[in-house]
């Protein structure tokens, strides 16, 4: 089942990758201080009180709406339905306020016990609201074929068709009404729960650092492993380590519950495999995602080349896994706020004024929230929240050449949310298959931008280096990352429980088939699958990374081709949002996603680059000698 109000998911952008950490925060970076979001458009400035009254508000219209038609929603007509549908939507609208107010709010200080009572309330409020309409989507999947084909048709759903046919897909995999509400009411103390408790063991990790007087928090330490000397990166590596030693049997047990918890539900619902909910809630065939991942997988050598390449650069025989962040170069060049948000603006403009414009709203009318701060979560995020209101964007900004490229990604989302504003509440969302395109697309505009500005081959070659390894960590880990997923769900449906040895077991067999021989697993790194939240939150979630960087990459080879006539067809593409499926949303781009070698083509642009930074290396060793 489709679950009305818990599916607006925030697009995340790969917070626990190292690749995309947070980073200290130099302090003379004051110009980001104050650019913090407005929360209070989301509760029209009433604050945490004002959810309680449009969570009452859309509790009362459930009531009426579920008196009206429980029972009786194969008798509707065709505006009967466009009216039911309709008042479906202002809820949904009222709950996702103040859902959205409430993740928000926790998202910006997970240490506020405040933050954390106020998302279990609402969550708590919001099930409660679910659990009463949820016969609506049970009952409209079984109506007759003939019949809701027909029904369809009808004039005032032209915003929710694409969601009232998905529905439909999940037909063999419903329960009965009381069982929904039985599940939607127990999801609140069981995997939202456990959820929410891993987001808090994890953000409370402090790791001790030689350098540091007190502990800091395990994003900044991460932050380390780019540093140009191997000895700090080292020492980092194994004082993160030892931070996630103390609560690692809690983080496994935590995780074998939810590896259970899905395995009872798959099996339940008559899911054929772990990952099939998730390749039906993104619109593919579980043939098509496990193409993706062979296609991928087929390209290991990729990474290997490239992991070869950075040993010669850093001048050792093989890297360690905690060389492959590494800056190749000993200068990282520091970029204030104000320089990284007009470089974001100005490529975007370039492309088309109207998307540089839609970029320009997020600062002017405090739609993002870009300081690093003690208890915030770490990484980066879009929330598309609800179309009556906007898109929030959350970074960590520290004033890095990554920390604008990850404003780049952001905003690629939040324009891409604003655009699809009018297709409603039911069809903004694409599924996490497409929603990387516009991030992917941004991000690659900017790049392109300070790549043609670079005028050495040691410039060109770092930032050849951050995007291949954006790359490696968005397709290629991230594909080793669903390989560690299919392997524990695997083992704790076939053999039960998971030890903490064969989590780590696991995690070092998929990340050396990753790196092959061109990179050193230490002991150290076999603890690290622990900390990743996709895993606990989000089962499956993983590969739509792959799917989505290379599916963008491919839109982006495609503007390449065509210049600016393209530009008209990549905003149709972001403005019909989640109204059509992956397939036709590509289609409007000119792309053929059925087509066997579509995943090969977005393969040979990464492959293209690699040979392009292995030309840029050559020249900077020719230049030391080497």
């Amino acid at each position: 089942m489709i679950p009305l109000f818990r599916r607006k998911e925030p697009h995340l952008s790969l917070p626990t990758a190292i690749f995309r950490c947070a980073y200290p925060r130099p302090m003379s970076d004051l110009a980001v201080d104050d650019v913090t979001w407005q929360l209070e458009d989301l509760v029209d400035g009433g604050g945490p009180a004002e959810c309680d009254e449009l969570l009452a508000d859309a509790d009362r219209r459930a009531a009426v709406l579920a008196s009206a038609h429980a029972g009786k929603v194969a008798e509707l007509d065709g505006p009967g339905l466009a009216l039911a549908v309709a008042e479906l939507a202002i809820i949904s609208d009222l709950v996702g306020r103040a859902g959205n107010y409430a993740h928000l709010r926790f998202a910006a200080d997970t240490e506020d016990p405040a933050n954390g009572a106020l998302m279990a309330r609402v969550q708590e409020l919001a099930t409660a609201i679910e659990t009463k309409l949820v016969f609506f989507e049970l009952e409209w999947a079984e109506v007759d074929d003939e019949r809701a084909a027909a029904l369809l048709e009808a004039d005032g759903l032209e915003n929710a068709r694409h969601y009232l046919q998905t529905i439909r897909r999940y037909r063999p995999h419903l329960l009965s009404e009381a069982e929904e509400k039985l599940s939607a009411e127990k999801a609140v103390t069981g995997r939202d729960a456990w959820s929410r408790l891993f987001s808090e063991l994890t953000s409370a990790i402090r790791v001790d650092l030689p350098a540091e007087d007190e502990p800091v928090p395990l994003d900044q330490a991460l932050s380390l492993l780019h540093s140009p000397e191997r000895e700090i990166r080292r020492g980092a590596a194994e004082a993160v380590t030892r931070a996630l030693e103390p609560g690692l049997r809690t983080r496994a047990y935590l995780f074998n519950t939810l590896l259970q918890d899905k395995a009872t539900e798959d099996r339940l619902r008559g899911y054929p495999t772990w990952l099939s909910s998730r390749n039906l809630a993104n619109e593919a065939s579980d043939e098509s995602v496990e193409a993706l991942v062979e296609a991928v997988e087929g390209a290991y050598e990729l990474p290997r080349r490239w992991y070869r390449l950075k040993a010669k650069l850093l001048g050792l025989e093989r890297i360690a896994d905690y060389d492959r962040a590494a800056a190749i170069a000993q200068d990282d060049a520091k970029v204030d706020w104000n320089e990284g948000k007009e470089t974001v603006l100005d490529a975007y403009g370039d492309f088309s004024p109207e998307l540089g414009d839609l970029a320009a709203r997020f600062f002017n009318e405090r739609w993002i929230d870009a300081p690093a701060r003690p208890g915030k979560r770490g990484g980066a995020f879009c929330a598309y929240t609800v179309p009556s209101v906007h898109p929030y964007v959350m970074l960590n900004w520290t004033a890095t050449r990554r920390d604008v490229m990850t404003l780049a990604h952001e905003l690629g989302h939040g324009v891409h949310a604003a655009l699809a504003i009018p297709r409603g509440i039911y069809e903004q969302h694409t599924p996490l298959t497409v929603c990387e395109t516009a991030s992917v697309f941004g991000e690659t505009l900017v790049f392109r931008r300070l790549l043609d500005a670079a005028d050495t081959p040691q410039s060109r070659l770092s930032l050849l280096a951050e995007n291949i390894e954006n790359s490696i960590a968005t397709v290629f880990r991230q594909t080793a990352m669903n390989r560690f997923e299919q392997a524990v769900h695997t083992h704790r449906r076939e053999q039960g429980e998971l030890s903490v040895e064969d989590f780590a077991e696991h995690w070092q067999a998929t990340q050396e088939e990753l790196l092959g021989d061109a990179v050193e697993i230490t002991p150290d790194y076999r603890s690290w699958w622990s900390y990743i939240p996709h895993f606990i939150g989000s089962p499956g979630y993983v590969y739509a990374y792959a799917y989505g960087q290379l599916l963008a990459l491919s839109v982006y080879g495609q503007y390449l081709k065509e210049g600016e006539s393209f530009v008209p067809s990549y905003l149709e593409m972001l403005a019909a949002g989640g109204s059509r499926s992956p397939e036709d949303l590509a289609k409007i781009a000119g792309l053929d996603l059925t087509d066997p070698g579509f995943w090969k083509s977005g393969l040979e642009l990464v492959a293209a680059e690699l040979e392009e930074a292995e030309t840029a290396a050559d020249e900077v060793l020719a230049e030391r000698g080497d």
